[in-house]
């Protein structure tokens, strides 16, 4: 027996469209340089994220400085070391970005090689990182970059030297403000200068001992009156004993003659 109730319509829920975030490319610039500016890393990669994949200027925007900077930021930030050297050595920056990209090319070589050896990098570690890794062209305009301080720099450095070769931490932070460095820096200056003093004062502490008295006593064998001396006597013992302060002479005057050759030439 039939009740008379219609069948029920199936029900297709409507899908939700996701917003259509068609920016131009002048936009999608501006948002980047904004939020990398803020230093707002997080934001800016979730910005890069939601750009849609089939953009209308998909190759101008691909090809757009600001966005290309962006996504090595977010990259270098989230360690993705692989992507930022893809973007840095397939697309030629202008000088303005250099500086910013130049240090995330090489601090993420520093991480990778600290990562590698299982110890923080020192000075001459990094040079031989930076020898390995050279900046590319993309990201550099040929000029040599210097890791050294400014003549300036280290004439001022030099002057303090020469009033006190041990500042206290009130004098680095003092010469920290007036020459741009860090105190950590200028404690690695001094440091530096003062084994290279002590290194220089050794050198030349050498030298004069070979050219001075000490040398000519250690080498002078005894003058030749010992070999004619009255310990020759007329028994075998005496002898015996002249004969071996004969040879010792002997030995001394070839080893002194055979050292001066050496030391002189």
């Amino acid at each position: 027996m039939a009740l008379g109730l219609s069948q029920p319509t199936p029900y297709f829920p409507t899908p939700m469209l996701l917003p259509n975030l068609n920016f131009t490319i002048n936009q999608v610039a501006a948002v980047c340089e904004t939020l990398e500016d803020s230093g707002d890393i997080e934001r800016l990669g979730r910005f890069l994220w939601s750009l849609p994949v089939a953009h209308p200027n998909c190759a101008e925007l691909n090809k757009n400085e600001s966005v290309l900077r962006a996504r090595a930021l977010v990259a270098f930030q989230s360690g993705n070391f692989r992507e930022l050297y893809g973007i840095l050595e397939s697309h030629r920056f202008t000088k303005v970005s250099h500086s910013k990209l130049q240090a995330m090319w090489l601090e993420a070589h520093y991480q990778e090689a600290e990562k590698l050896r299982g110890r923080p990098l020192g000075p001459v570690d990094k040079y031989r990182v930076r020898k390995k890794y050279p900046l590319p062209r993309t990201i550099w305009d040929g000029e040599q970059k210097t890791h050294c301080f400014k003549e300036r720099t280290r004439s001022l450095l030099r002057e303090w030297y020469l009033q006190d070769p041990y500042p206290n931490p009130t004098k680095k932070r003092e010469l920290a403000t007036a020459t741009g460095l860090t105190p950590t820096q200028v404690g690695n200056w001094f440091k530096n200068r003062r084994q290279r003093d002590r290194a220089a004062a050794a050198k030349n502490s050498t030298c004069s001992y070979r050219q001075g008295g000490a040398y000519e006593s250690f080498v002078t064998p005894p003058s030749h009156d010992c070999l004619e001396s009255d310990c020759s006597g007329t028994d075998a013992e005496g002898r015996e004993i002249h004969n071996f302060r004969k040879n010792v002479c002997m030995l001394l005057m070839q080893f002194k003659r055979f050292v001066q050759v050496i030391v002189w030439q």
